[in-house]
C-alpha cells in the first residue's frame, strides 16, 4: 500500500542508533541512501522487500523536526518477544515509554503491542498479531 514513510529528526545519528536498535528487533535493517539533493537521510526496509520504506530526514525546511499530534507508525513484529526486545531497546537508545508491552484484546484477540516515542517524539507502535503475522509470511514466500 505505501512505497516508503518519512519521520523528521533533528539528530540523525541518534535516530539512527534508535531506529537500528528499535527496528532490528523485529528483522528490519538500515540500508545506504543515495544523496538526491535534499537534507541527510536513513533509511530502513525488511531483507526480503526493497519497499515499504521507512525513512528519517532532517527536516527539509531547516525547521526542528516534532512528532505530529494524532500521527503515529506502526510497524509489524514477528512475535510477542519481538515487540518485548523492541521496545526495551527503544528505551536503552533514548527513546520514551507512551505504552508497556501487552495485550490490547480490545483491538482484536491476538493483538499484543507497545508504543514508544522517537527521541524526536514521533509516536511509533510495534505489533504483533498471529494472524496478520502468518498471512504476511505466507505471501512473502509466494
Amino acid at each position: 500500500m505505501f512505497s516508503h514513510v518519512t519521520v523528521g529528526a533533528d539528530d540523525l545519528p541518534q535516530a539512527a542508533a534508535f531506529y537500528d536498535a528499535v527496528l532490528g528487533e523485529i528483522g528490519m535493517t538500515q540500508r545506504m541512501v543515495e544523496p538526491d539533493g535534499g537534507p541527510d537521510a536513513r533509511c530502513w526496509v525488511r531483507p526480503e522487500a526493497p519497499y515499504p520504506r521507512f525513512y528519517v530526514y532532517q527536516p527539509f525546511d531547516g525547521a526542528p523536526a516534532h512528532g505530529g499530534n494524532g500521527a503515529m507508525l506502526a510497524f509489524i513484529a514477528p512475535s510477542r518477544v519481538a515487540v518485548d526486545a523492541a521496545h526495551a531497546q527503544g528505551l536503552l537508545h533514548g527513546g520514551t515509554d507512551a505504552g508497556a508491552p501487552g495485550p490490547r484484546a480490545h483491538y482484536a484477540p491476538d493483538y499484543y503491542g507497545a508504543y514508544l516515542r522517537d527521541p524526536s517524539g514521533n509516536k511509533i507502535h510495534i505489533v504483533h498479531r498471529a494472524e496478520f503475522w502468518d498471512d504476511l509470511t505466507d505471501r512473502s514466500t509466494r
